[in-house]
């Protein structure tokens, strides 16, 4: 019973030591500089054009004129 209550013990000590000795640890990543241009601009850009014409076209070609009763 004894070895039952250590081991208890134990484990509720390490589950109230471990978020403070992850908060004490220093950050080991850093951001890196960047050197080139964001290339999202163009790429989304060019990903609207192309929405707008599937839009146009759908409607161009889906555009019925005829009517239903003869």
């Amino acid at each position: 019973m004894r070895s039952r209550a250590i081991a208890s013990s134990l484990v509720a000590l390490s589950l109230l030591a471990a978020p403070v000795a992850a908060q004490a640890a220093p950050a080991a990543r850093t951001s890196a500089p960047t050197t080139e241009e964001n290339e999202l601009l163009g790429g989304s850009f060019l990903w609207i054009i192309l929405a707008i014409a599937a839009v146009v076209g759908a409607i161009l070609l889906l555009d019925d004129d005829d009517p239903v009763s003869p």
